[in-house]
């Protein structure tokens, strides 16, 4: 912002330049272990901050359509405060996704859970709910509260000292970031979508969910498999 004084750059090192980082990291690690048996296609959507446009584009004019779009997972903002016991599912109790979740948090000794403040509703203000919307399950996961390093007391002064740089110039890239919590996030992420895309399971919403009538109509409209010859 040129009007303003003095250090007027919005870096945005963490929200999202993380978040992109994250994405290009995993689809690297797809592409080193060579093609799984389900496509997976990664997204970099623009205009979140302006009404998720660029995922509401996307949804309306799908690359892969919706009935054949198995799950979608969603990165946003990672926080570079260390190691984590839990990861924040946001909208947790949403779908099967989940339970995928844990069998990979399982393996690294983590536990899920929900956000803090559900009245902030975040499960709606991030770009998998256009997805969501159209009854394609979808996964938002981010970093955990309860540091390895100090606890749950630790992970809120750092959750409230990153709120002071949210949407500042001072959210940039600092030499004091502790990247191996974001690799293990990434970990777990990498680990959910790699079991989808190679597997043939097709999670829903967990019943009661407000999305699962879509996906189940969606899914009842497909038309059936070519007998094999």
């Amino acid at each position: 912002h040129a009007d303003e004084p003095g250090d007027n750059i919005y870096n945005g090192a963490i929200d999202n330049a993380t978040g992109v980082a994250g994405i290009l990291e995993i689809a690297e690690q797809f592409a080193k272990l060579g093609k799984p048996k389900r496509s997976v296609l990664f997204l970099a959507v623009t205009l979140e901050e302006s009404g998720l446009l660029g995922s509401k584009y996307y949804v309306a004019h799908p690359v892969v359509p919706l009935d054949k779009t198995v799950a979608v997972i969603n990165l946003d903002a990672l926080a570079p405060i260390g190691k984590a016991r839990d990861i924040t599912v946001v909208g947790k109790g949403s779908s099967q996704l989940e339970d995928v979740l844990k069998s990979v948090l399982d393996s690294q000794q983590r536990t899920a859970v929900g956000e803090e403040n559900t009245a902030a509703g975040y499960y709606f203000r991030s770009d998998h709910f256009n997805f969501a919307k159209a009854g394609v399950p979808a996964l938002y996961a981010k970093g955990g509260s309860d540091l390895v390093e100090g606890g749950t007391a630790a992970g809120k002064a750092a959750s409230d000292e990153y709120g002071k740089r949210y949407h500042q110039p001072s959210d940039e890239m600092h030499a004091g970031w502790k990247l191996d919590g974001v690799v293990q996030d990434l970990q777990a992420l990498y680990g959910v979508g790699n079991a989808l895309a190679g597997g043939d399971t097709w999670p829903n919403w967990y019943a009661g969910n407000p999305f699962k009538a879509a996906r189940d109509r969606m899914m009842q409209a497909k038309p059936a498999a070519a007998p094999a010859k």
